[in-house]
């Protein structure tokens, strides 16, 4: 569309509309004088500006009491911010009228400096937006004007208006708006975001006008945005991010350095009588004196402590952000005249935000703190030049590092009182602003830490806020197995400590993040201090006070990686600074990150000093466990007043002394050991098995001259009953192994495996010196292969030996070991297909074995093929070929078997079969022992061995018969626990010597197990749920799981079928828990297949549940459910098991029943 370019016919077109206008005041005259103004072009409205604005003031004028007024007020403006928008305003007076025409449609008119009740939002938002429109529309000579004393009275309203608007209007457009017009009513508006384009920069004389007049409204305008910003937070963080700008832009201002030095003291309102400041209105006006710039600094620091406390930690990103641009801009423009005071709120106020999660956030504070330490640095260099600067306020440079050492002692200080008080959120502010004062002060820290004050309040405030909270029994409950040394070693990671650090609990804190922070703050002091007075300091603390014990092991921890630079992030590495990014001074000589810089030898130092502390016998052998009555028996009996056990015979060499494994702190293992201090001994033994991984990964492969006197102990931890140190020495194992350079902690065992057997060596015949040996030894044996096996099998001898020497007390001790070493031997030579029988896993979940459906027709084929060979054999057909084949073969089977044998030479065992026998002749013995738990434990040792003895028959069957009779005893008359445990040796047994047990377990075992079930049936059967908790429901449960598969391989007769199918009978009923009846179903699935036959028979007779074919003529038919089945219980409980039995077992194998085949 063609637009007016022509004023003369602009004007014709017009002003028929602008006559109308005046006349008929109508939102239809408005919006149709608001359409031909459309239709020119900027330079011919322009010419016309005046003309086209005055029918619009005029509508404004008119009374309130006119009709439509706000609908007729809303269209005018809106006209008029087009007109605006588009034309420039050259007259002052023009601008003054407006400005004061605009705020009275939304003043009061009782008060021009608050807004009218009853205006809408539309009408707000239209006049807000023709305000920011005139005010960027002002020419470049008339704005400054509204900066003259005159106008502060008309200026002040406006002000206090946009303020109202900004703080209590609930529309967030209306408040961004109102926030808007107030930052460009000051000059400060971002150009090329208002209505009209670009706005023109104010003058150095311009700027300091504009200051001067805003200083009159800088309280105001400062306690109401404060007010906001702290406010209710559902106004969003566009308002808030928009409230910040106006509050640091308008105090740059007026309190900015450059117009405080230029301006002589008292020359904004030399004249306030002049002729610029006609009657009251020059008392208004604001002298920036020294004494008015201290006082107002001292005010702006307390606002400027509440809105940093409250922006610091807000949700949203872009309010941090604008909080960081709001510590940059008046640091850089306000760093004089504020001072000190302020200084150290805005300095923390950046500080906080290196370590925001948002990387623009953190990317901006970098830049800002940079900028800030070379104006510190230019501001040193300026002094020492030309002395102290002129003007109000302390020199800059020695400022701003001053005031870093002073924020980072108090905020030691109050740190522990904040950690408890605030919630975590906050906790987790104060740490990174702790945190950004060391990475601000980078080298300087070294110097900081010289001060005995500084480093006093800085360990006291990090042993405070690190004290862990030791109530939780369950630390102390958790006890470790043979499961957890025996996780797998896999390679180790990249980080070695990665998943395996347990998870701490603290006192005053819960979030992880807080913790992740002040482990980077231990790494960053131990970076940048000096590695000898931190560890010195630390170590101090560790031995003097219990309490802080602890907190001291992790900050060691933590010191000794971060002086090595692991684990270190530093600010814009390699932009000088030696490595410690850009602080305020180059770092302090000998040091690649401060202090010692991590030097090689320094750092090795500080890890053998530490090692050595951790691994003392006043702090390593630390009680964590309970001992009562019934405590087991390597801590009960193993005590010292049973040592000294020397029998009459033995060399001296192979004497054995028996102490407690916590005998250096038997005192701190008494009965009255309490929970709390259980489980604080537990989780300093895992901060220092911690600390020994930090300390390899601190020097790498260098740590490896050191893993002759650290890893024994670490290993001895690794056996330890309590879960938790156990997993933290497995971890601390992964971590050195990773840190070495070996590939696993397998391969680390491995190497080092001549040394720390010798060392197990000699422990085991002197164990008052070393008694850990036994679980060392179990721990090496859990992470080593075949190969360790011609090591190992010297220290087995010492081991028997010493248990031959005393059964009595050394039984628990060794037990442990034996069951290690036989766990082993079972992974490292694993049985051959041929020996595996059932598999102990489908005993137990009531698996059935091969089922008659099974067998394939090769397996039948090959039944007739043999049984035709075998008649025709029997009828002399072909006799003499096989007969012939026969002596054929035999002289070359006789010349093999010579060659092979030899003459009367019997075959050499191997080693594992040797060591086995060893362990199982022991076991039979200790079969007996007095105490429950030993029994248990050797009966778990007896399974194993029959485990590895299964390929060597000749061996094994010699062995069993030998152990018999004590197995025996513990399957009949003991505690139900044995008895349990015995029956899973049986069931072992019988799976490697069936044949061989036959008559033993018809005999003397099924008898008086049948006789036990039976008993225990009808309690069962009338027993509530809880009773699936019981032992006596467990050992019903084992027996019924496990004895049909050992009937199965034991192959018995009809009569010891017919007494456990009486025996089981019982537990097909429906009034049993469903877990036996289960279980009582797969015994006879295993039963059904020695003889079917006879079982279909037997099942049918207590229930018809399928037709049976037509018998043969010469037979009688049978008659199923007869006066055999009603002699016993009711049919009705056992109908379902039945049925289901008949069903599974014979009408899916392709016939009806067995009987059918007669």
């Amino acid at each position: 569309m063609t637009q007016i370019d022509n004023p003369k016919i602009a004007f014709a077109y017009l002003r028929p509309a602008c006559v109308l206008l005046t006349r008929e005041p109508t939102v239809a005259n408005v919006e149709t004088l608001g359409g031909q103004l459309r239709e020119l072009d900027d330079a011919t409205l322009q010419q016309l500006q005046e003309y086209v604005l005055f029918p619009l003031r005029f509508v404004l004028r008119l009374p309130a009491a006119a009709p439509h007024r706000e609908r007729l007020t809303q269209s005018v403006v809106e006209a008029m911010s087009h007109v605006l928008e588009t034309t420039c305003v050259r007259s002052w007076d023009t601008l003054r009228e407006l400005l004061s025409e605009l705020c009275l449609c939304l003043a009061s008119p009782r008060d021009p400096g608050r807004p009218a009740p009853g205006v809408s939002e539309e009408l707000k938002g239209a006049v807000l937006r023709c305000l920011s429109a005139l005010l960027h529309a002002a020419y470049g000579d008339v704005l400054p004007r509204l900066y003259e004393p005159a106008t502060l009275p008309g200026l002040g309203a406006a002000v206090s208006l946009l303020l109202a608007l900004g703080e209590g209007e609930q529309s967030r457009e209306v408040q961004l708006g109102a926030l808007g017009v107030l930052l460009t009513l000051g000059g400060q508006c971002d150009c090329g975001r208002g209505g009209g384009g670009e706005h023109p920069a104010l003058g150095e004389e311009e700027r300091r006008a504009a200051g001067s007049a805003m200083a009159s409204f800088l309280p105001g305008i400062t306690v109401a945005l404060t007010r906001l910003v702290a406010g209710d937070p559902r106004h969003g963080h566009a308002v808030t991010v928009r409230a910040i700008k106006v509050w640091y832009r308008t105090v740059a201002l007026v309190m900015g350095d450059a117009q405080l030095r230029g301006a002589a003291p008292g020359g904004e309102a030399a004249d306030p009588g002049g002729p610029g400041a006609p009657g009251r209105a020059g008392e208004l006006v604001v002298v920036r004196s020294p004494d008015w710039v201290q006082g107002a600094a001292g005010r702006l620091a307390l606002l400027l402590k509440r809105l940093i406390s409250c922006t610091a930690a807000h949700r949203h990103w872009r309010v941090r952000l604008e909080l960081v641009a709001l510590a940059d801009h008046l640091l850089e423009h306000c760093g004089r005249s504020l001072g000190g005071e302020c200084m150290g709120p805005l300095l923390e106020a950046l500080v906080g935000a290196v370590n925001d999660e948002e990387p623009r956030v953190r990317e901006r504070c970098e830049e800002a703190l940079r900028a800030a330490s070379e104006r510190g640095r230019d501001g040193c260099h300026g002094d020492a030049a030309g002395g102290p600067p002129p003007g109000p306020g302390p020199s800059p440079g020695q400022t701003f590092v001053e005031v870093l050492s002073e924020n980072l002692h108090g905020l030691a200080t109050s740190l522990p009182r904040l950690l408890r008080a605030a919630d975590d959120h906050r906790k987790l502010l104060a740490l990174n602003v702790f945190l950004g004062y060391l990475k601000l002060l980078g080298p300087l820290v070294g110097r900081a830490l010289n001060s005995a004050a500084h480093l006093q309040r800085i360990s006291m405030a990090l042993m405070q806020v690190l004290e862990l909270d030791v109530r939780d029994v369950r630390i102390v409950e958790e006890r470790s197995s043979a499961a957890v040394m025996e996780t797998t070693s896999g390679a180790a990671s990249e980080d070695p400590l990665a998943g395996h650090a347990q998870r701490k609990h603290f006192l005053y804190f819960r979030d992880e993040k807080i913790f992740s922070v002040l482990m980077e703050i231990c790494r960053t002091l131990g970076y940048y201090g000096n590695t000898y007075l931190l560890v010195d300091h630390f170590l101090d603390l560790y031995r003097e006070s219990s309490a802080y014990r602890k907190q001291a092991a992790m900050v060691l921890n933590e010191t000794l990686r971060g002086a090595a630079g692991v684990g270190v992030a530093t600010w814009g590495q390699g932009s000088g600074g030696g490595g410690g990014g850009w602080g305020l001074h180059a770092p302090a000589e000998g040091g690649g990150g401060g202090g010692d810089g991590g030097e090689g030898e320094s750092v090795r130092a500080a890890v053998v000093a530490v090692i050595e502390e951790y691994t003392s016998e006043r702090n390593w052998n630390l009680a964590t466990a309970p001992q009562h009555p019934e405590a087991p028996q390597d801590r009960e009996l193993l005590s010292p007043s049973r040592l000294s056990i020397s029998p009459g015979g033995i060399c001296s060499s192979s004497l054995l002394q028996v102490v407690s494994s916590s005998s250096s702190s038997s005192s701190s293992c008494s009965s009255s050991s309490s929970v709390h201090q259980l489980n604080s001994n537990i989780w300093q033994l895992c901060i220092q098995l911690e600390g020994v991984a930090c300390g390899a990964h601190a020097l790498g492969p260098a740590f490896r001259p050191l893993l002759m006197t650290s890893l024994y102990p670490v290993l001895e931890k690794a056996g330890d009953e309590a879960l938790l140190v156990s997993r933290a020495a497995l971890a601390c194992v992964h971590g050195v192994a990773g840190a070495c350079g070996y590939a696993s902690p397998r391969q680390l065992i491995a190497d080092n495996s001549d040394y720390l057997l010798n060392d197990v060596s000699l422990n085991l015949r002197r164990l008052q010196h070393g008694p850990q040996a036994p679980r060392v030894l179990a721990v090496i044996l859990a992470h080593s292969d075949s190969g360790l096996l011609p090591l190992v099998g010297d220290m087995v001898g010492d081991v028997l030996l010493a248990l031959d020497l005393s059964y009595d007390h050394t039984a628990a001790l060794f037990c442990a070991v034996l069951h290690s070493l036989m766990k082993a031997l079972v992974r490292w030579f694993p049985p051959s297909r041929d020996h595996l029988g059932v598999p102990a896993s489908g005993r137990e979940q009531g698996g059935s074995g091969p089922r008659p459906e099974d067998m394939t027709a090769l397996d039948v084929r090959q039944f007739l093929l043999d049984h035709s060979r075998q008649r025709e054999l029997a009828q002399g057909i072909g006799a003499e070929e096989e007969e012939e084949e026969e002596e054929e073969e035999q002289p070359v089977a006789q010349e093999e078997a010579e060659e092979e044998e030899g003459p009367d030479v019997k075959k050499e065992l191997p080693a594992h079969i040797v060591i086995t026998k060893e362990v199982m002749q022991r076991c039979t013995h200790l079969l007996s022992d007095p105490s429950l738990r030993i029994r248990l434990k050797v009966l778990d040792i007896l399974e194993l061995c029959v485990c590895v003895l299964r390929e060597a028959e000749d061996e094994l069957l010699p062995m069993v018969h030998h152990c018999w009779p004590a197995l025996l005893r513990r399957l009949t008359d003991d505690d139900p626990l044995a008895v349990l445990r015995g029956f899973k040796v049986l069931c072992t047994l019988g799976e490697a010597c069936g044949d061989f047990l036959r008559g033993r377990v018809s005999k003397e075992v099924l008898p008086r197990l049948g006789a036990s079930l039976a008993r225990q049936a009808p309690v069962s059967a009338r027993a509530g749920p809880v009773y699936t908790h019981t032992l006596a429901y467990k050992l019903q449960l084992a027996v019924l799981q496990g004895l049909g598969s050992l009937c199965l391989r034991l192959d018995l007769g009809e009569a010891d079928l017919d007494a456990v199918f009486d025996a089981y009978l019982p537990y097909l009923s429906c009034r049993q828990p469903i877990s036996l009846q289960e279980a009582c179903l797969s015994v006879f699935r295993h039963l059904i297949q020695v003889d079917p036959d006879a079982f279909w028979l037997t099942l049918s007779q207590l229930h018809a549940a399928l037709p049976h074919a037509p018998p043969p003529p010469h037979l009688q038919p049978l008659r199923p459910g007869g006066a055999g089945a009603g002699a016993g219980p009711s049919r009705d409980q056992y109908t379902h098991n039945l049925d289901q039995l008949l069903r599974d077992a014979f009408e899916a194998s392709g016939s009806q029943s067995p009987g059918s085949l007669g």
